[in-house]
């Protein structure tokens, strides 16, 4: 759990800022659900080793006193019934049934809120960290997976960052399952499968048996951990392996309908691949899965920078069945790390602090006027700021060359008398005197040419 300072904060919202506009694009909207829920919404609902990273947090009240006095045994549903979210996806199946009746369905939304998990810190991996997802509800439909595959590039293309979008389908998954004789044995399989990139083989292979998948299953599995090819070869491949399980060849034919709909728009920023043995962690997914990785030297990172997935009965466990969704979460907190690592936000120009412009106190006298103009600047849309004490020249334009204000307004008693206020320009050292309309025309021209040589 990090603090972030102002000039974090300035990269971290133009993330933000890029996601939510191109899911606003494509016609979703935002809303938010409570930083903690029932432990009965959360838990079950991510595996087993996601329900290990739960926060849970301590009853208050009179909890404290029953242990207090120990008069009565304490259960554990005394001690803690709330936790806080692990993700936003469980909380907004409990939304969507609680506010069923107020929904227009297709229910098209985003949320852009921090989640926490008891985990291990390590690059990457944080306790508290912010999650930005999109789901649509209520629609079969696979042209909401062909626009989600869509606004991922345009938000990574719009970052500057080149990426691999990889897809599969859980009814592959049990397909598979089902093939090699474990259909009861799926979670396990897809489990440990997904640990192949970063385990290798001989470990997945390890952890198949000691969950107890037999050795002619994992025998029958292993040329699909071996197999390499392009999106047309492993469907070719995984049509004869699929030929006799009716779940598969549904989730080979709605993979299909994807990889075709996609090769009609010019995506160039993104590879989309195919990986038959993607399987994600979570419970939930029912068809499509996604996870998206970097494709750049110019990064050491390895992890994904967006997740997601079908998942057809969530809301089901909420009392309400039958009801289909598709969502996706891009990993802020990563995507800010890759974009640090690869100096991106220097290539943007993201290291101005929130003023354009400062101006020098020279007294009360002097701030007074300097009030009126300031609030003219700002109602022209130019940030600006006063010193607050009259401090001596030097400190005040070092304060100001610190936190990267490009221009300095000097207005002192001549100033005043002739109108004309004497602006520097931090970045080149010149100054000239402007009255208060030319000076607001001079930095807005300016900001608008320094916008416009980042784009």
């Amino acid at each position: 759990m990090r603090d972030f300072s102002p000039l974090e904060m300035k990269r971290r919202n133009f993330i933000l800022d890029t996601i939510k506009t191109v899911y606003q694009r494509y016609g979703y909207r935002q809303i938010e659900t409570p930083a903690m829920e029932n432990l009965s919404v959360l838990e079950g609902k991510y595996g087993e080793e996601g329900d290990k990273l739960l926060f849970r947090m301590l009853n208050s009240g009179p909890v404290l006193e029953k242990i207090h006095n120990q008069k009565s045994a304490i259960n554990h549903s005394d001690l803690t019934e709330k936790g806080l979210r692990y993700d936003l996806t469980v909380p907004f199946a409990r939304y969507v049934v609680m506010h069923q009746n107020e929904i227009t369905f297709p229910f098209k939304r985003f949320q852009v809120q921090p989640v926490w998990r008891a985990d291990r810190p390590q690059k990457g991996r944080y306790r508290e960290f912010v999650q930005c997802d999109a789901d649509v509800i209520g629609s079969d439909s696979l042209l909401n997976e062909v626009e989600m595959i869509l606004m991922m590039d345009e938000v990574f293309s719009k970052l500057g960052l080149k990426m691999n979008i990889r897809i599969n389908n859980r009814k592959i998954l049990s397909g598979i399952a089902q093939v090699i004789g474990e259909e009861n044995n799926m979670m396990n399989i897809t489990v440990a499968i997904d640990k192949l990139e970063k385990a290798g083989m001989e470990k997945v292979i390890e952890e198949l048996k000691s969950k107890g998948v037999s050795d002619e299953a994992v025998k029958k599995l292993q040329p699909l951990m071996e197999f390499k090819g392009a999106n047309k070869e492993t469907i070719s491949f995984l049509g004869n392996f699929l030929a006799d399980s009716g779940s598969g060849k549904k989730g080979l034919e709605e993979i299909n309908f994807v990889l075709n709909t996609i090769s009609t728009f010019n995506i160039q920023h993104s590879t989309f691949n195919f990986d038959m043995l993607l399987a994600r962690g979570l419970e939930y997914y029912t068809g499509a899965i996604f996870e998206v990785k970097l494709n750049d030297s110019r990064s050491s990172f390895t992890g994904s920078l967006l997740g997601g997935g079908r998942y057809d009965d969530l809301t089901g466990i909420f009392g309400m069945p039958g009801v289909s969704g598709v969502g996706i979460s891009f990993g802020v907190d990563r995507i800010y790390d890759v974009m640090d690592e690869m100096k991106l936000f220097d290539e943007l120009n993201l290291q101005s602090s929130g003023a354009q412009v400062m101006f020098v106190n020279f007294g009360d006298e002097e701030v007074k006027s300097c009030l009126q103009m300031a609030q003219q600047l700002r109602k022209a849309g130019i940030n600006a700021e006063i010193y607050p004490d009259a401090a001596k020249m030097k400190k005040q334009l070092s304060y100001a060359d610190s936190n990267k204000i490009p221009f300095v307004v000097l207005v002192g008693s001549e100033e005043i008398k002739t109108g004309l206020l004497s602006l520097k320009d931090m970045r080149t050292g010149e100054q000239g005197n402007f009255s208060l309309e030319k000076l607001i025309e001079k930095i807005l021209t300016a900001e608008s040419q320094g916008r416009g040589e980042n784009e």
